[in-house]
């Protein structure tokens, strides 16, 4: 398929999820963007038969007036996927400054003015893939690149192999002269997994596995088709991004074990917003370094800790000391749940 073909497939896929993402996000919204145009005027709910006293029948639920027009349905289509009504605006510039507050507010119930946490965490989310597309496109290896990969593969597995015999010479003699062993036992070993590893990278399917079946099958996939094991890499982190939100609530958990205020619900809201702002830090830092200003965009990604410790505060009003040390341990159960979230990403991948 020629480039055009390529292009013209991403940008329909682009289109394609920004319309899902806003039917999804409205599923949780499904009050947003409900307007007069194209709408009857009824005296009695169309679902239930309920007189109707207000905008909504008081007893299903159910909107008072409903679309019958064509430009109407498009109408609210347009404002699932581009507006969430007017509480984007004033939600996102909260998650920005006011984090702790925002948080606190939702989860104490007074959430008319904002969006919900689990739909602007599928919109930041669309809007991150969506960046990832635009800027960089499906990432590819060329075939001197791929070429370049085996080489250093094949001159890493050439090292490793000198080195061994070498190795397991001298641990002959350490166990001859009855000396502790366990040092140079781990060297050897460690050098064992870089052959096999270096073997499967450089083409050498003589070599043995690593013992892990889950890396074995990553690498092989990856050594044998380098871009569709990136382009799988890219859809499985889209679809299951939400794995992130159950992944991380634990460790939430961890900075409050013994407190009876709080409950799994409001870390759970906490760990949305708070990757809804990562989220969309990254879409921000992504889009202004395809700008040209990689300065403001290094910038913006030192950003997290600060976030995290305001947001700390104003959610769970501890003291400063209280929200510094938590800031770390947040900071450090963060990259324990990517690499956790990548290795799902990967077995998934390699299940596929």
């Amino acid at each position: 398929m020629n480039g055009w073909g390529r292009a013209h497939m991403s940008e329909t896929q682009v289109i394609g999820d920004a319309i899902g993402a806003g039917l999804a996000a409205r599923a949780f919204e499904p009050s947003a963007g409900e307007g007069d145009i194209g709408h009857t005027h009824e005296s009695a709910c169309l679902n239930c038969g309920t007189p109707l006293i207000g905008s909504h029948c008081h007893n299903c639920g159910q909107t008072a007036h409903v679309h019958r027009t064509l430009g109407a349905f498009f109408h609210d289509l347009l404002h699932g996927v581009f507006h969430f009504e007017g509480k984007v605006w004033r939600t996102i510039p909260m998650l920005a400054l006011r984090p702790g507050k925002l948080t606190r507010e939702y989860i104490d119930g007074r959430r008319a003015s904002y969006v919900s946490p689990l739909a602007l965490f599928l919109f930041s989310v669309f809007l991150l893939f969506a960046a990832i597309n635009t800027t960089a496109g499906n990432a590819e290896f060329a075939e001197e690149d791929q070429a370049k990969v085996k080489a250093e593969a094949s001159k890493g597995l050439a090292q490793a192999q000198q080195a061994l015999p070498g190795l397991r010479q001298k641990r002959a003699v350490l166990k001859a002269k009855g000396e502790d062993t366990d040092v140079i036992d781990e060297e050897i070993e460690s050098r064992e997994k870089v052959i096999a590893v270096a073997g499967r990278m450089a083409g050498g399917k003589h070599i043995k596995s690593t013992g892990f079946s889950l890396l074995d099958n990553v690498i092989d996939e990856a050594s044998a088709n380098p871009n569709l094991a990136i382009y799988k890499m890219q859809s499985h982190a889209y679809k299951y991004s939400w794995v992130l939100i159950p992944i991380s609530v634990p460790f939430l958990w961890l900075l409050f074990p013994f407190s009876r205020r709080l409950h799994l619900y409001d870390h759970t809201v906490f760990v949305t917003y708070s990757l809804c702002f990562m989220t969309l830090l990254s879409t921000l830092a992504m889009v202004l370094g395809a700008l040209g200003a990689s300065a403001i965009s290094g910038f913006l990604m030192l950003t997290p800790p600060l976030h995290m410790y305001r947001q700390l505060r104003g959610t769970y009003s501890v003291s400063r000391f209280g929200g510094l040390w938590r800031t770390v341990a947040l900071a450090i159960f963060a990259v324990i749940a990517l690499v956790l979230f990548a290795t799902a990403i990967a077995a998934e991948t390699g299940a596929g």
